[in-house]
Parts: C-alpha cells; sequence; structure tokens
C-alpha cells in the first residue's frame, strides 16, 4: 500500500474532553465546532487556505476574542477536519487507500482549491489519486470500497467511476496476471487454486475473490465494466459470481430448514437483491456456469421469495443444461403450498429442457440418379457437411434425453415419499418423458411403488392411472419378481408383468420353437428400445404402432391373446381381491397365478399353444 506524507511540523493537536487546539504562543481567534467538538484555531493559516471558512467569517459577527464557526454534516467528521486543519498549519499529514476519500470530500467542503492557493489540498490530494492509487490493484479496491460512507460525495467527485475504471482496465489487460492480487498473495504464490467453502477457483480467475468483498452495488458496477469489454472469458465471469453467491449467500438453505428465514426481514430483502444482481450478470453462455450453481441461485430465489422474472430466466437457463444436474440439485423446497419439494419449477425446466433439445430430421435426403450422384456441387458438399454436423447433434440431444430421463427417475423416487404430492403432478412428470429415452423402467416402477407406499388410500382408478406409464417389457428380471409379487399394484399390471417375464424364460430356455406373432413382435420391440429414433435393422420387421401387451392393447379384438383377454374383462373385481390379502376363495386362481414359478408356466403354455393351434387352424 502507498502512503503520503504532506507538511514538515511534528503533531502539536492537543485533545481534552470536548475541545482540541493548536499549541501555540499566539492565542486563538476562531472557533470551529464539527460534530459537537470544539476546535480552538487561529484565522490566518485557514482561511489562507479555506475559501469556505473565509466566506463564513465574512458572513458572522466578530465577537471581542473569538470568532464562533459552525460545520454541520462535515464529510469524514472530525477525523477529515483535523487532517485538513494540520495541512493548513503544516503539520504532517498521512495519506493512504484508507482515507484518501475522506481527506478528498473534506478539502472539497471547505474549497481548498487552487483558486485560493497555489499547491493546495485539493491539488496535491488528486495528485497522490491519480499517480498512485490508481496504479495499485489492492488500493483502487481499497479505495472503491470506502467510497460507500462517501456516497453523494464521491460520486460528484467522481472518484467512484474511477476507480471501477481502473479496477475493469487491470483485469482487462492481463486477465492472468495472478501476482498483482493481494489475495492470492497473502496465501503464497506457490498454490495453484483457492478454496472457497468447499468449491475451488483456479488462478486464473485471480480477481475474482478480491472483488468480492465489494458491496453488491459496487460489484455490480464493476462486473459490468468487466463484460462491456469483452476481453475476459465467460467461464472466468461464472467463477466470479460463484465465489461471490458463496461468500454472500452461504446459509440460505440452512437457515430455511431452522426456520430462520423471514419474508419481511430487513436481511432478507438485502440478500433478495444481492440474488437478483447476481442473476442479472450471468453470462449467456452455455458452458460459463454449472447446473449445480444455477440450481443453488434457484433453491435461494425460492426461499427468498425472488422477482418471478429472476426465477424464470433461471429455470431457462437450467433447461439448456438439465443434462448436467443431479437428483440432490433438483430438490428444491416448496415455499407456496404444503408439498415438501416445488415440482412445478422442476416441470417448467424439463419443459424449457424439451423445447431446446427438439432434434432435427435423422434422414437425410437422397441424390437420385447416377448423373446427380457424379455432378455434386461444392454447395453439396457443404450440404453433406452439415447433415453431419446435425446427425452429430442429434445424437448428442438424444444421449442428453437419456440422461435427463434417469435424472426425472431419481427425482420421482424422492418426490414419492411425500405424502401431499397430488397424483396429477407425480403422473405428469412421469409421462413428460419420451418413451425412447427411458432405456430401462426399474426406476420408474421403483418411483411408484415409492408413491403407492405413501399413498395407500389410492382408489383402483388411480392405481391404474398411477401405472399408465410403466412399461413392463423394460424391466429387469430382479424388478419383475419384486412386481410380480406387489400386493400394491393392479392386477393387470401383474398379470402382464408375468407373462412377459414368461415369455422371455421360456425363449431363453429355449423350450419354445414358434411364437404367436405378437410375442414376436413384443420381443422385436424389446430388442429396438434403445435405439435412437430413425435408425434402421434389417433382421426385423416394424413392429406394430399398437402396443399389444399394454392394457389397452390387451383388449384390443386384434390380440391373439382371447384367453387372458377374456380372463382379465371377465371380473373387474378381481384387483380389489387382489388387493385385500389374496384370502378370499374366489380369488384363489389369481394366488395360483402369482405363485413363481411354477404355476404360470403352466398356464402360459397352455395359452400359446392354444393360440399355436388357432393360428394353424386359421
Amino acid at each position: 500500500m502507498k502512503f503520503m506524507k504532506l507538511g514538515s511540523r511534528p503533531d502539536t493537536f492537543y485533545n481534552s474532553e470536548s475541545v482540541r487546539s493548536v499549541s501555540s504562543e499566539v492565542s486563538s481567534d476562531l472557533v470551529v465546532q464539527v460534530n459537537g467538538t470544539r476546535y480552538l484555531l487561529h484565522k490566518f493559516p485557514l482561511l489562507s487556505k479555506c475559501l469556505r471558512l473565509q466566506k463564513l467569517c465574512s458572513e458572522s459577527p466578530e465577537s471581542t476574542q473569538h470568532q464562533i464557526i459552525q460545520l454541520p454534516d462535515f464529510p469524514g467528521g472530525t477525523e477529515s477536519f483535523e487532517l485538513c486543519a494540520k495541512f493548513c498549519y503544516g503539520i504532517t499529514i498521512t495519506l493512504s487507500a484508507y482515507n484518501i476519500v475522506s481527506a478528498r470530500c473534506a478539502a472539497e467542503y471547505l474549497q481548498m482549491t487552487e483558486e485560493v492557493e497555489k499547491g493546495n489540498l485539493v491539488y496535491k490530494l488528486d495528485v497522490f489519486f491519480n499517480s498512485c492509487i490508481l496504479n495499485g490493484w489492492k488500493d483502487s479496491i481499497i479505495t472503491l470500497q470506502t467510497t460507500k460512507s462517501f456516497q453523494l460525495w464521491s460520486e460528484d467527485l467522481g472518484i467512484t467511476s474511477r476507480c471501477i475504471e481502473a479496477i475493469a482496465s487491470k483485469v482487462l489487460s492481463n486477465p492472468l496476471k495472478v501476482s498483482l492480487s493481494h489475495s492470492y498473495s497473502r496465501r503464497g504464490r506457490d498454490r495453484d487454486d483457492i478454496s472457497v467453502n468447499g468449491s475451488k477457483a483456479t488462478s486464473k480467475g485471480w480477481w475474482a475473490e478480491d472483488l468480492s468483498e465489494l458491496g453488491i452495488d459496487l460489484y455490480w458496477r464493476t462486473m459490468i465494466a468487466l463484460k462491456s469489454g469483452g476481453k475476459v472469458p465467460s467461464n472466468l465471469v461464472g467463477d466470479a459470481l460463484r465465489i461471490y453467491a458463496s461468500k454472500w449467500l452461504p446459509n440460505i438453505s440452512r437457515n430455511l430448514e431452522n426456520g430462520e428465514v423471514t419474508t419481511n426481514s430487513n436481511s432478507n430483502s438485502k440478500s433478495r437483491l444481492l440474488l437478483e444482481s447476481i442473476i442479472s450478470l450471468l453470462p449467456t453462455e452455455r458452458t460459463s456456469v454449472s447446473c449445480s450453481f444455477l440450481l443453488k441461485l434457484l433453491k435461494a430465489a425460492n426461499i427468498l421469495r425472488a422477482s418471478s422474472s429472476s426465477r424464470s430466466e433461471l429455470a431457462r437457463r437450467i433447461g439448456i443444461q438439465l443434462d448436467e444436474a443431479s437428483v440432490p440439485d433438483l430438490l428444491i423446497p416448496c415455499s407456496s403450498n404444503d408439498m415438501t419439494y416445488d415440482v412445478e419449477v422442476i416441470f417448467t425446466i424439463l419443459e424449457h429442457f424439451m423445447l431446446q433439445s427438439q432434434s432435427p430430421p435423422m434422414s437425410p435426403p437422397r441424390v437420385k440418379g447416377r448423373f446427380e450422384r457424379h455432378r455434386r456441387s461444392r454447395s453439396a458438399n457443404n450440404g453433406d457437411f452439415e447433415l453431419q454436423e446435425s446427425r452429430r447433434s442429434s445424437s448428442s440431444s438424444h444421449s442428453s434425453k437419456i440422461k435427463v430421463a434417469k435424472l426425472v427417475d431419481g427425482y420421482l423416487k424422492e418426490i414419492g415419499k411425500d405424502v401431499n404430492l397430488p397424483l396429477s403432478k407425480f403422473t405428469a412428470l412421469a409421462e413428460a418423458i419420451p418413451e425412447f429415452a427411458r432405456l430401462d423402467h426399474d426406476d420408474l416402477y421403483r418411483a411408484i411403488d415409492i408413491y403407492l407406499k405413501s399413498h395407500p388410500n389410492l382408489n383402483k382408478s388411480e392405481r391404474k392411472r398411477l401405472c399408465r406409464t410403466l412399461d413392463c417389457k423394460k424391466l429387469s428380471m430382479e424388478v419383475c419378481m419384486h412386481a410380480a409379487q406387489n400386493e400394491l399394484l393392479p392386477l393387470r399390471v401383474v398379470v402382464q408383468v408375468l407373462f412377459f417375464e414368461q415369455a422371455r424364460a421360456a425363449i431363453a430356455g429355449g423350450q419354445l420353437t414358434d411364437l404367436p406373432s405378437n410375442i414376436k413382435a413384443l420381443l422385436a420391440a424389446q430388442d429396438d428400445a434403445s435405439r435412437p429414433p430413425g435408425s434402421l435393422s434389417t433382421k426385423r420387421r416394424m413392429v406394430q404402432p399398437e402396443d399389444q401387451w399394454s392394457v389397452s392393447g390387451l383388449k384390443s379384438p386384434h390380440s391373439n391373446l382371447s384367453t387372458l383377454r377374456m380372463k382379465l374383462a371377465e371380473n373387474d373385481d378381481l384387483d380389489e381381491n387382489f388387493h385385500d390379502g389374496i384370502s378370499k376363495a374366489n380369488s384363489s386362481k389369481v394366488k395360483q397365478l402369482c405363485s413363481l414359478p411354477t404355476r404360470p408356466k403352466r398356464m402360459f403354455s397352455k395359452l400359446w399353444s392354444a393360440n399355436r393351434s388357432t393360428s394353424e387352424k386359421s
């Protein structure tokens, strides 16, 4: 830090409880009152340098001994006035980044300009400010911080804006010069990174932690100046915002859990303003900030009840990179109703993800004719390049949707425990995922099972609606075994699970050499389920659009499984008997059906034989 000393005389100010004076052989003839403190001074040294005091003395009546001057609202108080008075007496004063602002405002108040005397205090302070303060990184930041106490004065004198410009220019001119950072210097130059609340910021953003010391108003103006320069990479700007948020919004979620967050508190209003300012500074590039950080901001926005525009912007940004999120990040507390988590905002995020990840057509337009193939122009070659890029983009989009499907199923398992979660919200979120994106339905089944256990009062139609999205063909053997004995599931789902599992086991064991066409289609559909849309298979024919193994397919008149269809339609009360513990006499057949593995094998073997004989006759 740079210092400057003015004057040559030693300090000869003497202090008492409320009166201060200068040691001199000449008696004082001027009394100056500043914030309740009386200064016994002399007119000659002060009036020769302070134009304001000249005017006040000429306007006030002279007494026989002392002339009294009042200086209300003096900027910087008694410390600043004493510094100016000592300069007038030639007493040595020390200037630094900590007192340059208060001294400059006090000198401006007293009008200690060149018009009064050459080499006056205003001139010397400006020289020190321009040549020393603004050239130093640390001094510029400290000086900028001190302007907060003299906001109006600093703005009028241009101190604030010039400090911001100096800081921004240093970052823009050499954003990788870590040696400039006083925070980095304190930690030692051998370290390559610094830890901020458990997260690390690389030394490339050496300026981020230093700027985090600023209040949000000055920080916002400084970051705007940095971003407008266009030379700082967006990821460094994102890191700086993350460091600032970690410093000033560290315990929002913890305070909510402890019941310490109140929507009307003054601190909460400040935190809300700070959060909305950070959101407005987020770079537009996707890779500038992580999805986890955006979700933490959204969690804080919900807790602090930030503006709807801020929350909407966060939801949009999260939707763009939702495939990077994790399940714990999505668990955003709900503050508007009795639900544990805010499911509506996750649904909004998912909608944004689906909108931005719309895939272009997978199949290219074919060029017909030998003549056209041999005379491809440069534009055609460019078109092929664009097509390859489109395919890569589409493949990336497909992979992202698979990741998001897994993410949503994990999220459903967490929110399914909430007893206040309506069925409509659970099913809407489950059905929002495209069918091809779920390579398996194991996690979806577990989520449904958790929801059924947490909501035991669901009626038969509600349970059927809950299982509507579940595809039994995509369940693993372990999950199938669990589902077959799950008394909470609708009977139709259990029957579908048993039937398909026995079909798969029979084919694997080589017990059947020929199957009905609908079973072949079923197995073909299972093998093709993991293929992306638009991929071609030369070994199998395309599966019919109607899924004959869904509940609607089993009821279809085109299904060859007439026996099973009649069985399911025979008595709708089987569902209720099945879930009453399978203890009544009229439910014994259902109990036998669910006894694994012998009874289902016999039943389905007879069923296949009947279907095969029927198809042979036809």
